[in-house]
């Protein structure tokens, strides 16, 4: 059962830490893939906004898949669509063919990301300890790798599926060879009757402070994907090159924040990581808003990427420990209001930014970020429920691996 559970564990990693390239490989090669298109700066917009509305779509289409279909089948086949249509972007030559492979993009990415979080929440409570922000940093070491890939095909000037191919190449086999060793929590339509059934009424009341919190971490990171460097060019006065450094080192610290974020959880309890994650987020955004200087500035990002890079992990795991026996359901809407913030948070700080100013914008997540400690209270273990207290030794049930479909 230890050899199963570590290789459901190191297979769904790679998973997330193959979704973390792809989609970093995508969103730093927009100018790029525009300039392939010939997408005008008017339409750009609606392309961007697209994906994070399929996504959705995705996400609660998953929700009612996974009735009858584990979880572990949609991841095993909705990563390879996400990787196929990223080198479909790359190798279109029409409007069209780049609408057909973001469109294919955004309902792959929602089906992937739900069934991701949804096989790590119930591995997590199969271990009886915090893992989650393990598969998360594995995510963020993907962001930095496909980033760095991006840079390298933009530097040598390659055409985007000359960059794209390698990366799907490797990625796509090798993922879905590691998928026949997930591990799903239960058998398919199993959280439909008990206490699945109960907590499947009361999802949404019970579910909403996660929704919020789920909400203000991605408007808190939109801001720094999408505005990190025009703040620190504009505002703060740095060259262009230096310009590049804030998002890269938000990622690297998402990725440290998370590496060590488990033993803080096994230690302390997710509320206080929470808490103490929204805290830092806050006082980053803050030192952000009132830098006199790009150094200074970067240094604000850093910390905005140590304190909000807990925050998402722990609000899935915390809707798995609300709902045990719907955690599926839960998860699935949860996922949606990632792409929500994604959605209100870079359209509202670059309108506060032209219409106030860009350093007044930057108090809005960090005001956002804050509201988080209000709902910090459902981060808590329940009576009665795994996490209670101290970590329990794992179970003996692991469910069934996937490949035993």
């Amino acid at each position: 059962m230890t050899d199963v559970l570590r290789r459901g564990r190191a297979s769904l990693a790679f998973s997330f830490f193959a979704q973390g390239a792809t989609f970093a490989l995508l969103v730093t090669r927009i100018p790029a893939i525009q300039d392939r298109y010939g997408v005008s700066d008017g339409l750009l917009p609606v392309f961007l906004a697209a994906v994070p509305i399929l996504a959705g779509v995705g996400s609660v289409t998953t929700e009612q898949l996974v009735k009858r279909i584990r979880p572990s089948v949609l991841l095993r086949w909705s990563q390879p669509v996400v990787l196929l249509a990223l080198l479909g972007v790359g190798a279109g030559d029409s409007m069209a063919e780049l609408a057909v492979a973001l469109g294919a993009f955004g309902l792959g990415v929602g089906a992937l990301d739900a069934s991701m979080n949804m096989l790590g929440v119930s591995l997590q409570r199969t271990y009886g300890r915090s893992i989650m922000l393990s598969f998360h940093a594995a995510y963020s070491l993907g962001g930095i790798v496909g980033a760095s890939l991006a840079w390298a095909g933009a530097h040598w000037h390659l055409a985007l599926w000359v960059s794209y191919l390698p990366v799907v190449a490797v990625l796509l086999p090798t993922a879905f060879v590691g998928s026949r060793w997930y591990v799903d929590g239960g058998a398919p339509g199993a959280e439909g009757e008990g206490e699945g059934a109960e907590a499947g009424s009361l999802v949404f009341k019970l579910l909403l402070p996660l929704c919020l919190v789920m909400t203000f971490a991605y408007i808190g990171d939109s801001t720094v994907s999408n505005w990190s460097a025009k703040y620190l060019k504009d505002v703060l006065g740095s060259s262009e090159q230096v310009a590049t450094v804030p998002y890269n080192v938000y990622m690297v610290m998402c990725l440290v924040g998370r590496g060590i974020g488990d033993l803080g959880v096994r230690r302390f309890g997710a509320a206080a990581v929470v808490r103490l994650g929204a805290v830092v987020a806050a006082v980053g955004f803050g030192v952000v808003a009132v830098a006199p200087g790009a150094g200074v500035g970067m240094l604000g990002f850093t910390l905005v990427g140590l304190g909000l890079c807990v925050l998402v992990p722990q609000t899935f795991a915390a809707a798995g420990r609300l709902f045990p026996g719907a955690s599926d359901t839960a998860i699935a809407r949860l996922n949606v209001f990632n792409y929500v913030g994604f959605l209100i948070g870079s359209p509202l700080v670059g309108a506060l930014g032209d219409a106030w100013s860009y350093r007044g914008a930057m108090l809005v997540p960090m005001v956002l970020v804050l509201v988080t400690l209000v709902y910090a209270r459902s981060f808590a273990p329940q009576e009665g429920r795994y996490g209670d207290g101290h970590e329990r030794a794992r179970t003996a049930d692991v469910g069934r691996g996937s490949n035993g479909l």
